[in-house]
């Protein structure tokens, strides 16, 4: 036994009273959703980005439920020792202190090697169990080896502007017929939600100091010391370099020459480890062809723009890039599969479903431009061909109208939507 039972006690009730839901608690369009698990038989999974409220959600769920005492946070420092037996002294600690139960909490239970053993046991016995966990790689590989088809993930992403207006005014009404007073307090909203972003506590207490120490712990807990990298600073440098081009393209063989690693394998490797750590997406270019589509560049969005901003390095604002990473993230959250269209012009966006493309998206800051207008209708006039839809989407800042284009004979319809706007309609 790697850790005492008594301390395994100890530190369950000292968790019961630090881990309730906090005094000022945002509230997640998610949990809804959420709640609706409870009944089913299978784990449910809640994983995302460090910090992005994933305990507090669970937390929520345990509310309200008479007998949920069984819960574990495994970011716990006196478990430098814990092992894959002492699961069972959790147990044992569990039982003893508050009698049988059969809802299980584990919160970021991926630190403990072989975790997964114990859980499908659980399972087998008839528990209901809910886990958290901060790496993609987790739930696709440890839980895909012994617990296929019997758990559903939910990622857990940053707040959403939509939800970002519910704890700042919940008062707002979010519908297409706002009147004057409330689109110039949505505005309004929306200018903080560029400032400060999606993450919980930063938008509570707006300390930039915060999210340097969050962008730390995920790159030496979640990435460096997980994946045991033998080069840190590469990793550093590679970071650095895509938070100071998000929306842009790049190659692995381009981060390679910029990072000083040797081979372009592991560029790919670490930027594996990014991703799976919820910090960055890397979107690839559509193509028929699977091999043609892993071997194009990739565009590079992050988690929250306001990381990107805070550990990137920009001559200017670029503030056209940090709307297209906004929009990004919400095409994630309304669980789209996203790539980007490049042939004559480009495309920031096709979304697709399964097999079929629902629809292509561009994004600028603003039309007002001849050019840039031009450049922008061009590039998703050709995307609507490619893809075979007379009806595409341009994303602004502020501008709201739409035009019928006809190109070799055939109508084609471009919409163009404030930004704002199309964050608070769900049925776009």
């Amino acid at each position: 036994m790697a850790i005492s039972l008594e301390l395994l006690k100890r530190m369950v009730i000292d968790q019961r009273d630090d881990e309730l839901l906090p005094q000022e608690y945002i509230e997640r369009a998610i949990l809804p959703t959420l709640d609706t698990l409870k009944n089913n038989r299978e784990i449910i999974v809640l994983t995302g980005l460090r910090r992005c409220g994933k305990s507090v959600l669970l937390q929520s769920m345990r509310a309200g439920i008479e007998k949920a005492d069984y819960y574990f946070n495994f970011e716990d420092e006196r478990l430098v020792n814990f092992t894959v037996e002492d699961f069972q002294y959790l147990h044992e600690a569990f039982m003893s202190l508050y009698g049988v139960q059969k809802n299980f909490y584990f919160d970021e239970i991926q630190n403990i090697p072989g975790w997964e053993m114990f859980v499908r046991r659980l399972y087998n016995g008839g528990n209901k169990i809910y886990i958290t966990g901060s790496n993609a790689n987790l739930f696709s590989e440890e839980l895909g080896t012994r617990l296929t088809g019997r758990y559903i993930a939910v990622t857990i992403y940053p707040l959403s502007f939509a939800e970002y207006v519910q704890y700042r005014n919940p008062d707002l009404k979010k519908t297409a017929g706002l009147s004057t007073a409330q689109t110039i307090a949505i505005k309004h909203l929306f200018t903080e939600y560029t400032q400060y972003g999606g993450i919980p506590e930063y938008i509570k207490y707006r300390n930039k100091s915060y999210i340097h120490s969050l962008y730390e712990s995920i790159i030496y807990r979640d990435i460096i010391t997980r994946h045991k990298v033998a080069h840190p600073e590469a990793i550093k440098k590679i970071l650095f370099y895509l938070a100071s081009n998000c929306g842009k393209t790049t190659t692995y063989s381009a981060l390679r020459k910029m990072s000083g690693v040797s081979s372009v394998s592991t560029v790919s490797e670490y930027c594996g480890y990014i991703a799976n750590s919820f910090l960055c997406f890397f979107v690839h270019r559509y193509e028929d062809s699977l091999k043609a589509q892993i071997q194009s560049e990739k565009k590079v969005y992050f988690i929250d723009h306001v990381i990107a901003t805070t550990i990137g390095f920009r001559i200017s604002a670029d503030y056209g890039r940090m709307l297209e990473n906004i929009v990004f993230l919400e095409l994630k959250r309304r669980d789209y599969d996203v790539y980007y269209y490049k042939g004559k012009t480009e495309c920031d966006f096709v979304l697709r479903q399964r097999e079929h493309t629902m629809q292509v998206i561009q994004v600028s800051q603003e039309l007002y431009d001849p050019e840039t207008k031009q450049r922008e209708f061009n590039g998703l006039l050709e995307a609507m061909v490619r893809f075979d839809l007379y009806e595409g989407l341009i994303i602004t800042e502020n501008e709201d109208y739409q035009e019928v284009i006809t190109w070799s004979g055939q109508e084609y319809t471009v919409k163009v939507k404030p930004l704002w706007r199309w964050l608070l309609n769900d049925k776009e």
